[in-house]
């Protein structure tokens, strides 16, 4: 019984697509938004090639402000496929 339980309650993925592309890059980007304003520290650690071309973050802030736009992103993305946006 808790097999079909796990089985019902597995969300539907769909594959990759333009509109999914979109919705991460989107998602990546409010994210570093956030870490802008957010990171107390944003340049330290060891800097990029191009500071500039990354807001001035090193190369810590700019793992977790990905990292966080990637998990938001899958969130995002799950959420409009289960309501049936996307």
């Amino acid at each position: 019984m808790m097999l079909l339980a796990a089985t019902v309650a597995t969300p539907v993925t769909h594959a990759w697509s333009p509109t999914i592309a979109i919705v991460m890059i989107v998602c990546n980007i409010v994210a570093i938004a956030i870490g802008k304003f957010s990171i107390q520290q944003p340049n330290a650690g060891p800097q990029l090639p191009s500071p500039n071309m990354f807001g001035g973050f090193g190369l810590p802030a700019v793992l977790a402000t990905t990292s966080f736009g990637h998990v938001l992103g899958a969130g995002v993305i799950l959420g409009l496929s289960s309501l049936g946006v996307i």
